[in-house]
């Protein structure tokens, strides 16, 4: 993947930022779907879960290339 970069509307963004907003609207909709379920009421604390969660995609992630 190549990180140049990316025209939004004439204005020039740097890739990371748009990243972060893709992961930002990803935890949102991992959080909505938590909530149903009851995890996090079942949890300890709710930052270390979110916490573990990220941690252990981002485990796959790198154990998968």
């Amino acid at each position: 993947m190549r990180f140049t970069e990316i025209d939004l509307f004439g204005v020039y963004v740097a890739p990371m930022s748009v990243m972060m907003v893709a992961a930002w609207f990803v935890t949102y909709l991992v959080a909505l779907g938590r909530h149903p379920l009851r995890s996090v009421a079942l949890s300890w604390h709710p930052s270390l879960l979110a916490f573990a969660v990220i941690v252990l995609s981002s485990m796959v992630l790198v154990a998968a290339r």
